[in-house]
């Protein structure tokens, strides 16, 4: 009985750790490729970028920030094929954290 309550412990303790874990991946991500432009936080403006943070992007749907992100959007650049669905799908979930 111990052997199985270790196990359950152990797959527990997975489980938390996994939504952790692919929010700091996303969260590096968007560091690493949007931060530049929107700032950290999403308030950024730079060179015509709109800030993540605020209510006309928050207002898009999951769809039209994916495509904004795969194919670019005025000055953005397009990141099809530079990263992968996940990735990009990733990086949405991490604006709708940016919500003030």
């Amino acid at each position: 009985m111990k052997v199985l309550q270790r196990v359950a412990l152990v797959a527990l303790i997975a489980a938390l750790a996994v939504p952790v874990l692919a929010q700091d991946k996303a969260a590096d991500l968007y560091k690493s490729k949007c931060a530049m432009c929107h700032g950290a936080d999403g308030t950024k403006t730079m060179m015509g970028a709109k800030p993540l943070s605020g209510a006309e992007v928050q207002g898009m749907s999951d769809a039209d920030l994916n495509a904004a992100i795969t194919n670019g959007k005025g000055k953005m650049p397009a990141y099809k094929g530079k990263l992968t669905e996940a990735q990009i799908s990733e990086l949405v979930a991490h604006i709708r954290t940016l919500k003030k």
